[in-house]
């Protein structure tokens, strides 16, 4: 059987700091409260940092974890055992840039650069995005924290020109790092 785990070039082995915590699932304080938590409520708390089955099982099977490290380094290794079908799950459960899900205050508040975009750059995000999901076959994915409208909007005309296989490639990395935040806000002390 061919080998068709997605290659990603990012470094993943630092914990981020003064992330916000998960919404709509138990945000637990530390480690220590991660492993306290129950089978189905860790793994909604894992399915909130990524959506992808496989990644949240072996996040699972890491459990109990010993340190922050330890939670980020299972997360590194699961990550590397995904397949394209993997990362096509976890990206479909993001809302389109510059269009959160009504509810989803995580999503609103990880897009927070693009409300102070004008008319001119949501329509030209709207078209980017559409533009985007027709050529590649699902939403584009960027980790949008820090970023203004028109930093994402030039990173998204810039990557409309990739290859499917590069863009996989890149929108993984993307997964990557919104994950790595989102594990951080799971954890933080």
């Amino acid at each position: 059987m061919p080998d068709d785990r997605v290659a990603t070039t990012s470094a993943h082995a630092v914990a981020p700091s003064g992330v916000a915590a998960l919404s709509g699932a138990v945000a637990p304080s530390g480690v220590a409260a991660l492993n306290r938590l129950s089978p189905e409520a860790a793994h909604q708390a894992f399915l909130g940092c990524c959506a992808s089955e496989r990644w949240v099982t072996q996040m699972e099977r890491g459990r109990p974890y010993a340190s922050s490290d330890a939670v980020f380094g299972q997360a590194v290794e699961a990550f590397d055992t995904l397949v394209r079908e993997d990362w096509l799950q976890a990206f479909a459960a993001h809302a389109r840039i510059g269009a959160p899900r009504a509810g989803d205050e995580r999503g609103a508040k990880e897009q927070a650069g693009v409300s102070a975009a004008d008319a001119e750059e949501l329509a030209a995000l709207r078209d980017g995005n559409q533009r985007y999901e027709a050529k590649f076959g699902h939403v584009f994915l960027i980790r949008a924290s820090g970023l203004d409208a028109r930093e994402i909007l030039a990173s998204l005309r810039q990557r409309l020109g990739n290859s499917p296989a590069c863009e996989l490639e890149i929108a993984a990395d993307q997964q990557r790092e919104i994950t790595r935040l989102r594990l951080g806000g799971l954890i933080a002390s």
